[in-house]
C-alpha cells in the first residue's frame, strides 16, 4: 500500500449529489489537504440503466461550487486514467480481473436467468430464510457449464461459506467482524459485461494507488466482500474509514421529507459555498467541542480522521440558515452588493416585477449595509422581500398606514408636519433628517418611536425595516417626499390599502 495519502471521491451519476454524498467529497478533500496528498474524483458508471441526464454536470457543479477541486479525474486527467469507469471498461480492465478470478478458482460463472433468481427469493421467503444466491452455478460440472456455452452468464466470486471472521479494522468504527456465511456469493461482472460495484472499485482503487477508501457508513457490509476480493487478487487493501449516517431533527435518515437534500438546491436558494463547507464539515467532525464557524483554511489544517465521530450527525436546517447569515454578514460591501443585484435580477426575470430603480451593483452598495445584518440567505425572493422598497415606484402598504396605537387623523396630522420638514431641508443625509425630525415627536406629544413608526410604514409599507433615516437617505429626496405625499392623500380620502 502506498504511503502517500490518496483518497478518492467516486459518485455515481444517477442524480444530483446529495448533501450526504458531498459531505464525503469534502472529507475526503479536506484529509488530502491536510496531509497533503491528492484527492481524485472517479465517476463510477457502471449501473447503466439508472444513469440520469445530467447528473455528471451536477456532480462537476456541485464540486466547483463549494471549491473541491480535485487533482486527478475527468478535466483534469492524471497519470491513472481514464477516471470514468464506462471508459475503463472499454479497456477491459474489468473483465481481465473477472477472468483471472475464474481461471485460479476465486469465481465462477453463472448462467441463472432473471426468472429463476426470483424463483428462488420467493421460495427462500416462503421458507422465511434471508434471500441470496444458492450456490446453484457453483457446482455445475465441466460437461453441464459445455451445455451452458453462450447462454448469457454473469461472473460470482466464490465466497467462503465458513471459516474465520473477516475482520475490518476501520479507521472510525474500530475492528468489525462479519462472519463469512452471512455474505452471498455476489455478482462480479453483470451480462452487459458491466462490473459491479464491488469489482470496479477494488480494481480502480487499487490501480489508482489509492491509500485511504472513506465513504458512507452505507458500505461498511460490502467491506468484507471487498477485502475477500483484495485476497483473492493478491493486492494490499487500502485502509477504510466509514462515516456516519446523516439524520433529520427526527432523527430519521435525511430524505425530501426534511427538505432540499440536493446540494445544488442550497446554492439555487441562496446559500454561501462556505456557510455550506463550514456546515457540511461539523456533520460528523469536529474542531472541538465549542468551535462553530470555522474557515476553510482552519478546516484544512486542523482535520483529523480522529475527530470524526461514529453516531448520526443531525441536520439542522436553522443552525445551516444561521451559520449563512454569519458568513453573509462577513462579506465585503462589494462582494454583497454584486450578490444583491444578481438575486435581485433574477427575481425580476422570473416575476416580470417592474421596478423604477434598476438593481445595479453601484446603487445596492448603498443598500447592502442597510439589509445585511438581516440577511440569512440569498435566495431572489428573500432579497426581493428585503429590499424592493428600495427599487419600486410606490411601496405596498399591506399592513394599512396607521400603526397599531395611532388613530388615522394623528398619522396623518404626523406625516404632514414631516412632509414639511424634510422639504425645506438643505442636505438629505441621516444625520441631518434625524436632528430635524426628532423634536417633532415632542411636539406632537408622541414617542420618538411612534412618530419614527408612521414614517418608516409610509415610506417603506413595512413595520420593520433598516435603519429609518439612512434607508430615507438611500431612497431619495424626491421618492421620499412623493411616498409621505401620497401616504397623505390616502389617510385624507379615508381609505386603507
Amino acid at each position: 500500500m502506498t504511503t502517500t495519502v490518496r483518497v478518492r471521491y467516486a459518485p455515481s451519476p444517477t442524480g444530483e449529489p446529495h448533501v450526504g454524498n458531498i459531505r464525503t467529497a469534502l472529507f475526503n478533500w479536506l484529509y488530502a489537504r491536510h496531509t497533503g496528498g491528492a484527492f481524485i474524483l472517479r465517476i463510477e458508471d457502471t449501473d447503466q440503466q439508472r444513469i440520469v441526464e445530467g447528473a455528471l454536470e451536477a456532480i462537476y457543479d456541485s464540486l466547483d461550487w463549494l471549491g473541491l477541486a480535485w487533482d486527478e479525474g475527468p478535466r483534469v486527467g492524471g497519470p491513472y486514467g481514464p477516471y470514468i469507469q464506462s471508459e475503463r471498461k472499454a479497456m477491459g480492465v474489468y473483465q481481465e480481473q473477472a477472468d483471472q478470478l475464474v481461471r485460479e478458482g476465486h469465481a465462477y460463472y453463472c448462467y441463472c436467468t432473471q426468472e429463476e433468481l426470483e424463483q428462488m427469493r420467493k421460495e427462500q421467503q416462503r421458507r422465511k430464510e434471508p434471500p441470496r444466491y444458492n450456490r446453484r452455478c457453483r457446482t455445475l460440472s465441466a460437461a453441464e457449464r459445455l451445455r451452458r456455452e453462450g447462454m448469457p452468464k454473469v461472473v460470482r466470486f466464490k465466497t467462503p461459506e465458513e471459516g474465520d471472521p473477516i475482520r475490518v479494522n476501520d479507521i472510525i468504527r474500530g475492528d468489525v467482524a462479519f462472519a463469512p456465511a452471512t455474505l452471498d456469493d455476489f455478482v462480479l461482472l453483470k451480462s452487459d459485461g458491466f462490473p459491479t460495484y464491488h469489482l470496479a472499485c477494488v480494481v480502480d482503487d487499487h490501480a489508482m494507488h489509492i491509500s485511504h477508501v472513506l465513504r458512507a457508513e452505507e458500505w461498511l457490509p460490502s467491506t468484507p466482500r471487498h477485502l475477500l476480493l483484495y485476497k483473492a487478487l493478491a493486492w494490499d487493501p487500502p485502509l477504510f474509514g466509514h462515516m456516519p449516517m446523516i439524520f433529520g431533527p427526527d432523527r430519521a435518515k435525511l430524505s425530501k421529507r426534511h427538505g432540499a437534500t440536493s446540494t445544488l438546491e442550497y446554492r439555487d436558494q441562496g446559500f454561501l459555498p462556505e456557510a455550506m463547507t463550514n456546515f457540511l464539515a461539523l456533520l460528523g467532525w469536529s474542531l472541538d467541542d465549542k468551535t462553530e464557524i470555522i474557515p476553510r483554511e482552519d478546516m484544512v489544517r486542523h482535520f483529523s480522521l480522529e475527530r470524526v465521530g461514529k453516531s448520526p450527525a443531525i441536520f439542522d436546517h436553522a443552525k445551516l440558515e444561521w451559520m449563512n447569515g454569519v458568513y453573509l454578514r462577513q462579506l465585503p460591501q462589494d462582494e454583497l452588493a454584486n450578490s444583491l443585484s444578481e438575486a435581485l435580477h433574477s427575481h425580476i426575470r422570473k416575476t416580470h416585477q417592474q421596478v423604477l430603480v434598476t438593481p445595479s451593483p453601484d446603487y445596492l452598495r448603498n443598500v447592502a449595509p442597510l439589509v445585511q445584518e438581516r440577511l440569512k440567505t440569498l435566495n431572489p425572493q428573500d432579497v426581493w422581500d428585503l429590499c424592493s422598497f428600495f427599487l419600486v415606484e410606490l411601496p405596498e402598504y399591506g399592513e394599512g398606514l396607521t400603526p397599531k396605537g395611532l388613530a388615522p387623523e394623528v398619522t396623518r396630522t404626523a406625516l404632514q408636519a414631516t412632509l414639511v420638514i424634510l422639504q425645506a431641508l438643505d442636505s438629505f443625509d441621516a444625520a441631518t433628517m434625524e436632528a430635524a425630525l426628532r423634536p417633532l415627536a415632542e411636539r406632537l406629544q408622541l414617542k420618538t418611536g411612534q412618530l419614527f413608526g408612521v414614517i418608516r410604514l409610509a415610506v417603506t409599507g413595512r413595520t420593520a425595516a433598516p435603519p429609518l433615516f439612512d434607508t430615507l437617505s438611500v431612497v431619495g429626496r424626491e421618492r421620499v417626499l412623493a411616498r409621505l405625499a401620497g401616504a397623505i392623500t390616502k389617510l385624507s380620502d379615508g381609505k386603507r390599502p
